[in-house]
């Protein structure tokens, strides 16, 4: 059971994170809607459209364009049980796709979401340190074969509106599970913004309270703009829990789903140009009095080279 938690804090959000999901919709927390589609309105009112004080955030993907991002997640993690103590790290570099297939008139803009390449790195107490890079043609580790196999093939299509909210989704692999902010996209406001105003957005985490039963933890991602400049907007971005916690154990299930962190976003090319979300959480008791879980981690996200068009036939 010891090793079996410390595996789920390193291996694996090393594969949810090098799928590029680490801000895909958890299904099994939103089964009707995604939590984007529950954005809480800005606190500002709307300011006329002239107003050089407020910004409108809005995505603004073109139809046949491919947008490639480059994800880093580097994470360590202390786990002690009963005397017994076991370290681990991991390290992936991965390139996640989103190729956009469809922009209606109504600005509804589909596009499909793949990885095409990881580098892995994997250690665990003084077992051997496990590596591996989808592009060097060598078998992956066992570990690592079920991210082999998904490689360089949608993992899933969906359809947003401008303001970044979920329409459709059809799933084509991976898992949904989620690290860190709920969607795929960032949800954005509908009213112009000034600097200083922020937004939130809710969702639910599923948890095993200590008798095994299942319940919802509900948490709001918080968003708040710090700046604009040169026309890009820095966003600050902080979990908050709203479930009153007391089981150490089920503290211990919701870190690697909590966000704290900042977020670039091109205004006037409407999409993310980089994230940077920072986890140090520590844990006690979540297995007996004697038990400690530290989790220290980041995750960067960064847009490569800008977007790429593809040739309509």
């Amino acid at each position: 059971m010891v090793r079996d938690r410390m595996r789920l804090c390193g291996g694996l959000a090393l594969v949810l994170l090098t799928l590029g999901m680490a801000f895909g919709r958890a299904a099994a927390d939103q089964p009707q809607a995604s939590p984007a589609q529950t954005a809480a309105k800005g606190k500002a009112s709307p300011p006329p459209a002239t107003d050089p004080q407020k910004v409108v955030l809005r995505y603004k993907l073109a139809e046949g364009e491919s947008l490639r991002y480059e994800v880093t997640h580097a994470a360590k993690t202390l786990t002690r049980v009963r005397g017994t103590e076991l370290a681990g790290q991991a390290h992936t570099t991965s390139e996640k796709l989103w190729t956009v297939s469809k922009v209606a008139q109504d600005g509804t803009m589909t596009f499909a979401h793949s990885v095409d390449f990881v580098e892995m790195m994997q250690q665990e107490g003084d077992k051997e340190e496990l590596r591996w890079s989808s592009r060097s043609g060598e078998a992956p580790p066992i570990l690592f074969e079920a991210v082999a196999k998904q490689l360089q093939k949608p993992l899933v299509t969906v359809s947003i509106d401008p303001r970044g909210q979920e329409l459709t989704r059809e799933q084509h692999g991976g898992t949904e599970l989620q690290l860190g902010m709920g969607g795929l996209t960032l949800a954005l406001p509908e009213e112009a913004l000034a600097i200083g105003t922020s937004w939130s957005v809710p969702r639910e985490i599923k948890v095993r309270d200590p008798e095994g039963k299942i319940k919802e933890i509900k948490v709001r991602d918080s968003f708040t703009l710090e700046k604009v400049q040169t026309g890009v907007a820095t966003i600050r971005v902080r979990t908050e829990v709203l479930t009153p916690i007391e089981a150490a154990s089920v503290k211990a299930q919701i870190v690697q789903q909590l966000s704290n962190g900042t977020i670039k976003f091109d205004v006037d090319a409407g999409r993310v140009l980089s994230k940077e979300l920072d986890w140090d959480e520590t844990v006690v008791g979540f297995q007996g009095e004697n038990s400690l879980m530290e989790y220290r981690a980041r995750v960067t996200e960064k847009l490569l080279d800008g977007p790429t068009r593809t040739a309509k036939r």
